[in-house]
């Protein structure tokens, strides 16, 4: 029987394991998640979600602490339009980041920063350009277009001299988005260097609407493939979303796909960002626990653990100090959810939202617990300690069981002789 280490994913002229760590924010796919990826010769990507909050946090920025200084008199004002970051600040932080994670990169495999376009961040335009472009200046391998059509995004970073060289990449849910992008595209002579397939079950934000179980990854895949044949064009399609074993991996690759992109069994990694007290509440979840909502602001639904803090939030927007989901107009679905609730109960200390969550906050605390469907096999994968909790893994572990097991088979890790103190 083959294992996913039979196959090697080609891009330019660089032979990659087919395997990709997909973009978790914020700070979820952290660095030392992304390093170990490419060590162990696959791709690992990195997040630009919030990224002058996660250099605050990581290198001792102030980005957030001057942001909120320099607006806080409009922290009671309903109309957020004059929050504005500034974009020096924005490139510096995601040149930091990258630089970072670049200079520590080891192995033969490639390190990828996943770039979303529903962080409006009040200029949606400008902000996506001075994000992309950073993470170019700073040498990032490759780029992931994702949360969104980015129909104008490669337009964008058309005149960088990395245009041409600098690997990028979209995710999308369907033939027809795609079909959007490669018409935009194709006017810049510049088509993506791959294609992410990303089906219902993936974590977080979802391409789908109420809908999203009648849809079903390898129909899409196929779909996708079939219409780059019918188009005359060699893209390599990488589908993502439930796949858990390497025996799943398989079954892509020998319907044509090109790798994976998997995410949910490594947010239980020890170089995933995630604290030890969230990952045990990944592990503790079962199937019944993990829904797909509308608490986003952004209008996507979104899969997650439904006991997580997030939801029912009650917390003021804070985006004097954050503000990444704000459009250009300075509008997010939860101001509007959080005045409501404040309008019909005047008299309470603390309203409570029960239809939104303010994102930004609870994502930076790590309380908005998104997940992939199959995060509740999460415990199949692992020893229980004596006391109830879970054993962490290591990538490598992860990887190297996606790499070579066969039949289904989850390679468990070494048991531990010591308890593990949490993070």
């Amino acid at each position: 029987m083959k294992q996913l280490n039979d196959f090697r994913l080609k891009l330019g002229n660089q032979e990659l394991v087919p395997l990709i760590v997909g973009g978790m924010g914020v700070d979820i796919s952290a660095t030392e998640l992304a390093l170990e990826a490419c060590r162990l010769g696959g791709i690992g990507h990195i997040s630009d979600a919030m990224t002058p909050t996660l250099t605050d946090r990581r290198y001792k920025t102030s980005y957030v602490k001057e942001k909120l200084k320099k607006y806080k008199f409009n922290v009671n004002n309903s109309d957020k339009a004059v929050v504005q970051f500034d974009l020096g600040e924005i490139a510096e932080a995601n040149r930091l980041h990258v630089t970072k994670t670049m200079e520590a990169k080891q192995g033969s495999g490639q390190i990828y920063i996943n770039i979303m376009e529903k962080l409006g961040m009040n200029n949606p335009k400008e902000t996506l350009r001075a994000r992309m472009i950073a993470a170019m200046d700073a040498g990032v391998d490759g780029i992931t277009l994702s949360a969104g059509l980015h129909l104008g995004s490669m337009a964008l970073v058309k005149d960088h001299p990395r245009f041409r060289d600098v690997t990028i990449g979209i995710i999308v849910s369907s033939p027809r988005a795609l079909k959007l992008f490669l018409t935009k595209s194709a006017r810049l002579k510049r088509l993506p260097d791959f294609v992410v397939v990303e089906g219902p079950l993936a974590g977080g934000h979802l391409g789908f609407g109420d809908d999203w179980a009648d849809y079903d990854l390898k129909i899409i895949t196929a779909d996708v493939m079939k219409f780059l044949a019918d188009e005359g064009l060699n893209i390599p399609v990488i589908p993502a979303g439930g796949i858990f074993t390497g025996t799943d991996a398989v079954e892509y690759m020998e319907m044509g796909a090109a790798a994976v992109q998997v995410a949910t069994r490594f947010t239980v990694a020890h170089e995933c960002g995630l604290p030890e007290k969230v990952q045990q509440e990944y592990f503790k979840a079962n199937e019944e626990d993990i829904e797909v909502n509308l608490l986003s602001p952004t209008g996507y639904p979104m899969r997650m653990i439904k006991s997580c803090p997030a939801t029912r939030s009650s917390i003021r927007p804070n985006c004097e100090s954050y503000g990444y989901l704000l459009d250009r107009n300075g509008k997010c679905a939860y101001i509007d959810a959080y005045n409501r609730e404040v309008e019909l109960h005047p008299d309470a200390r603390k309203v409570v939202i029960p239809d939104k969550t303010c994102l930004c906050t609870h994502m930076r605390k790590f309380q908005c617990w998104t997940c992939g469907q199959y995060t509740y096999r999460l415990k199949d994968t692992s020893h229980q300690r004596a006391d109830g909790s879970y054993q962490i893994l290591t990538a490598e572990h992860i990887f190297k069981d996606y790499q070579f097991s066969v039949n289904h088979e989850i390679s468990l890790p070494e048991r531990e002789t010591d308890p593990v103190d949490a993070k």
